[in-house]
């Protein structure tokens, strides 16, 4: 299926499709729910594939919408969601502070993006449940800004109950990937020009480069 344009028509600047991946229980539909609607609850039943919720957001006075993709993160699941990373323009990696197995997948998780996303997908570390009593915390917060710092993203801890940094995560990653999309059509004009040139990437030897754990 084609990604939608991320230009707009009348009613909205900008349409950004963004992804919520993690293992299953981490709270993803939770900091949807609560972003899309406000509301929190403790009574989710597990997702089923997939589900997704529009917001429509003003940002640097643009009407920006965001359409937002929650997956299911069993295993059993993990193959109708690969389909859903393609046209993805925004990636939010979900981990629980609680649950230190949930942390350590999240390498896994980044390897299933340079399989499936494209190259140049923004991606936001996210550390959920950061309301828990500290006790019951297995992730330290700088355990959690190490790994982000290592790939290069921005991390976040999150609470979808208290409703904790849950708006900052998703106008973080929205003003990242509109910031790119307008670089994008500034560039595009020049390119047009030099459409009849010689594919110069052919010659300089660069060929992208995977992560050695998705290269097998």
């Amino acid at each position: 299926m084609a990604a939608p344009p991320a230009r707009a028509r009348a009613d909205y600047d900008f349409l950004i499709k963004l992804l919520l991946i993690g293992d299953s229980g981490v709270g993803k539909s939770c900091l949807l729910l609560r972003f899309s609607d406000g509301s929190f609850t403790t009574s989710f039943i597990t997702t089923i594939g997939i589900d997704f919720k529009i917001r429509t957001i003003e940002l640097e006075g643009k009407r920006i919408k965001l359409q937002i993709w929650d997956t299911a993160g069993q295993e059993r699941f993990r193959t109708i969601t690969t389909a859903y990373y393609r046209g993805a323009m925004g990636i939010l990696l979900v981990y629980d502070v609680t649950d230190e197995s949930s942390f350590n997948n999240i390498r896994n998780w980044i390897c299933n993006i340079e399989q499936h996303a494209s190259d140049n997908v923004n991606k936001i570390l996210v550390g959920n449940k950061a309301d828990m009593d500290e006790s019951k915390r297995a992730v330290p917060t700088s355990k959690g800004q190490a790994l982000a710092d290592e790939y290069g993203i921005k991390f976040f801890e999150t609470s979808a109950k208290t409703n904790l940094n849950v708006e900052q995560v998703f106008f973080s990653i929205a003003r990242d990937i509109k910031q790119r999309l307008a670089e994008t059509d500034s560039r595009a004009e020049p390119q047009t020009i030099r459409i009849k040139q010689p594919d110069q990437a052919a010659g300089d030897g660069q060929t992208p480069q995977r992560s050695a754990c998705c290269g097998s």
